[in-house]
């Protein structure tokens, strides 16, 4: 992923490469983003079930949202809050049949819970730093090449011969997570994190809703009457967090 970025970016499109503090930034965003966040996530999930796992990811809205208060000194509005409060009850309630089977171990919970935090430090520091005009594919091809190399040692202290089986499916795995997830996803993300973090933030609670969707697309899982109910109740939270347009708020129109 990181290279494809980078080949469009410097070779394609001409841009600039980062230059002196610049560097720093994008290391510490990709150690935070990529080395903390998704590192942790892939050894916390070995020993968290879906259900803990999919609330997990519905977590880092509320704290990108106290985040931002204390960081980026923004002001926490009344249509804000209301609009968490009702996305958090969503992403509960859509989740709430897989908990019957919950198991969680704690170190696996602590793990899972920091990786997110890792995650919404990461949303807090991109937004508050100047980039100086340096283009998000720059920014993303070389957050994630320098997010992975921090990866790279832990990645060869652990790893075991056998537990790797380079199939067709590793393969379509690996091109997934390159392609549509770390090029087209996250330069999405960083679009919204330059419009508004908290914001942005909120559209993350639509991804535990999404996963059950395509589970029962594809893995052919019961679409209940929990999972419509939390459909419902996202989307009318998302629609709560535009009521306020000043600008001199949270919310931006």
């Amino acid at each position: 992923a990181a290279f494809i970025l980078l080949f469009i970016s410097h070779v394609v499109q001409g841009e600039r490469l980062p230059v002196g503090s610049e560097w720093k930034q994008i290391a510490i965003y990709g150690l935070l983003n990529i080395t903390f966040y998704l590192g942790c996530y892939v050894i916390a999930m070995q020993t968290v079930t879906a259900g803990i796992g999919a609330l997990a990811v519905a977590t880092n809205p509320v704290f990108i949202s106290f985040l931002s208060v204390f960081f980026l000194k923004e002001k926490m509005k009344w249509p804000l809050i209301l609009s968490l409060m009702v996305c958090a009850i969503g992403v509960t309630c859509a989740a709430w049949p897989l908990f019957s089977n919950a198991s969680v171990t704690a170190n696996g919970l602590l793990l899972l819970l920091f990786s997110m935090m890792c995650y919404s430090a990461a949303a807090i520091y991109f937004s508050s730093k100047q980039w100086n005009g340096i283009s998000l594919l720059t920014i993303n091809g070389w957050q994630t090449f320098l997010g992975g190399l921090f990866l790279l040692p832990a990645a060869m202290i652990s790893y075991k011969q056998e537990q790797n089986h380079f199939t067709i499916a590793f393969w379509l795995s690996v091109t997934w997570l390159a392609i549509p997830v770390s090029i087209i996803a996250v330069q999405l993300w960083l679009w919204l994190l330059s419009v508004n973090p908290v914001r942005a933030g909120l559209w993350l609670f639509l991804c535990p809703l999404f996963g059950f969707l395509i589970a029962a697309w594809w893995m052919k899982d019961v679409i209940s009457i929990y999972t419509i109910v939390g459909v419902v109740l996202v989307v009318a939270g998302l629609q709560l967090s535009k009521i306020s347009t000043k600008k001199d708020e949270i919310v931006f129109d």
